[in-house]
């Protein structure tokens, strides 16, 4: 047996990914240990845990790597503090503290979080080259194009490669100060969302607004070129060497100082929203066309932050020059510790590589599982009242049955889910069909922003009825963006053509308007029986009693809380908010038999994430 560990921390979603003989058998993101939403700290349980699931000790590992340089990275930052001193001085000082004591130091840090277990070498790759090793060594591809896109990591902000067999190779790179993750980020801090967690957000809102602002950017902000490489004036940004990501300049470029957070949406953020999201779509689409010019494949690999952009990803699926795409599902720096392992299995040990038929990451649910008695045994040591299902068949029809009444399904099943998308282990679930779903679970539930849509998960043999996909088109991670197929659309009536902003939801859309964005677009989830288990065969019983294959699938937690990942932690998830059922492997939980405040101390649960 060969075990290869890789580590990505410090920076943002610290992360562990265990490689046993060539198979992945574990990752897991430090946040849903210790709940402290994208942890960046050296991950500790992270790693504790990918090694008890294999059954191996620190000792036993062939090789431990991680996913950037940090040398390199460092000379980044004195290159760019010299090159705009002395207006970068205070950001220098305040990320030159955590520099000094851990991140120059990482092969002691690794060692000591390893507790002095590990002797042999370390491995450090460069972070880009992790992102294409996390794209194209888990696809289904013999050979691919690759193309990773993020904020920065030494330098390179982009990069577009080719992987072939056990090999990825980088042509090609886009370095910092210009980068898409950077200028998608600086709109999302501009219209009051929070930098490296909040950009899902922008996208979400895009919809709402008409993206007048899309001149502006291309005349002022940035200098594209065919190929997707641009180059951004960075008069108009403070990243590179202050405490914000935009300077004045930007704020009187796009009407006024940007958004105080949590302050109310106004039409002026709407429009940006949706303007960034457009440029945004323009330089990934010219990225492929060049990536696929250069390489000549027919299939792509995407990762990196922006690989999250699933909108953008729709597009290319629909509109661009590839056959396939293949996404990594931890596309962001989490990811990067899988990438970094996967390179040191077949690049840097020379072993060989078999494309699996749908892809290698076993759904991506590689974290934790709790077994039927560990459920049992913490319900009854917090006195819940539940009721034990015997078979599938019977927790599956009456939960289908709760579900198709407008009940909200807390759902927590097998192993949880690696990477940022709730996969149907630990989700939230919700009939589809309701008008009121989209609110109910947005403010009462998960506590976040009325706009924010909800994802539909669907049967993959009956995506193509529902969405404008062709026929049993595979989305298993929720990268994906698309088409509410017209004939299940609602007729208007000229009403909503005058609505505008927030305002756009008052209208049903379709038959599925829970999951119904308000340009009439949606973010797939398929199912599969290979993949889901219990959780396709709850779409497919719910089908059965509805006749619709599509619900709604969230993430289990509420705003600024990690997913789950212990019963425990989708006990007191389940008894502080609003949810109606809690389904814990075939353990059944009504929230009205419960005792009031069993176990969960509400006001303090909610003030933890500010939601109080």
């Amino acid at each position: 047996m060969k075990a290869v560990l890789g580590i990505s921390a410090f920076y943002h979603d610290a992360a562990a990914a265990l490689v046993v003989d060539g198979k992945v058998v574990a990752a897991a993101q430090e946040e849903r240990f210790t709940r402290l939403k994208h942890d960046a700290d050296f991950p500790v349980q992270a790693i504790g845990y990918c090694l008890k699931e294999a059954g191996i000790t620190p000792a036993d590992l062939d090789a431990v790597g991680f996913y950037e340089k940090p040398l390199a990275k460092f000379d980044r930052l004195l290159e760019t503090y010299v090159a705009f001193a002395p207006a970068g001085f205070m950001a220098f000082l305040k990320s030159l503290p955590v520099w000094l004591q851990k991140k120059l130091y990482l092969p002691r840090e690794i060692r000591k979080g390893l507790a002095g277990g590990y002797q042999k070498a370390i491995v450090f790759c460069e972070h880009h080259e992790a992102h294409a090793a996390s794209a194209f060594f888990p696809s289904p591809f013999a050979e691919a194009a690759i193309l990773t896109m993020d904020g920065v990591g030494e330098w390179a902000t982009s990069s577009i490669g080719v992987g072939h067999g056990h090999q990825v190779e980088l042509l090609y790179e886009q370095h910092f100060p210009h980068s898409l993750g950077l200028l998608y980020s600086a709109f999302t801090y501009f219209t009051g969302f929070k930098v490296n967690s909040g950009e899902y957000k922008l996208m979400g809102l895009a919809p709402y607004g008409e993206p007048r602002y899309v001149d502006r950017i291309y005349d002022q902000l940035i200098d594209l070129k065919e190929d997707g490489s641009f180059r951004m004036d960075q008069s108009y940004f403070d990243y590179c060497a202050g405490l914000v990501m935009t300077s004045k300049k930007f704020a009187t470029l796009f009407d006024g100082p940007p958004r105080a957070a949590e302050s109310k949406l106004t039409d002026r953020e709407m429009d940006i929203a949706a303007s960034i999201q457009v440029v945004t779509e323009e330089i990934v689409m010219r990225m492929a066309k060049h990536a696929h010019a250069v390489t000549g494949q027919k299939n792509l690999c995407l990762a990196g932050g922006v690989a999250l952009n699933c909108v953008a990803n729709g597009k290319l699926l629909s509109d661009g020059p590839f056959e396939r795409l293949w996404i990594q599902p931890a596309a962001g720096d989490a990811g990067g510790a899988l990438g970094v392992a996967l390179l040191i299995w077949h690049q840097l040990m020379e072993n060989a590589r078999t494309p699996a038929a749908n892809d290698s990451q076993s759904g991506s649910l590689l974290g934790p599982a709790f077994s039927f008695d560990q459920v049992k045994t913490y319900l009854d040591g917090v006195g819940a009242k539940y009721q034990v299902f015997e078979t599938d068949a019977a927790l599956i029809d009456h939960v289908a049955g709760l579900m198709a009444s407008e009940k909200v399904i807390g759902w927590f099943q097998g192993r949880m889910e690696f990477g940022p998308r709730a996969l149907g282990s630990r989700s939230i679930l919700g009939d589809a069909r309701s008008r009121q779903m989209q609110s109910v679970m947005n403010l009462k539930i998960k506590f976040r922003e009325s706009f924010r849509p909800f994802a539909p998960v669907v049967l993959e043999e009956r995506v193509h009825e529902y969405f404008d996909t062709p026929e049993h088109l595979a989305s298993p991670y929720m990268l994906l963006v698309a088409n509410v197929k017209h004939d299940k659309r609602l007729p208007t009536n000229g009403a909503d053509q005058a609505l505008k902003g927030i305002d756009k939801l008052k209208f049903p859309r379709s038959v599925v308007p829970a999951i119904t964005h308000v340009d009439y677009s949606a973010r797939l989830q398929t199912a599969d029986r290979e993949r889901h288990g219990r959780y396709y065969e709850l779409i497919k019983r719910f089908e059965e009693k509805t006749g619709c294959p599509v619900i709604i699938n969230t993430s289990f937690n509420v705003r600024g809380e990690p997913i789950v990942c212990t019963p425990a932690d989708a006990f007191r998830c389940f008894m502080a908010t609003e949810m109606d059922v809690l389904v814990l492997d075939r353990c059944v939980l009504l929230k009205e038999d419960q005792p009031k405040g069993q176990g969960v101390d509400r006001e303090g649960y909610l003030r933890q994430f500010k939601l109080d």
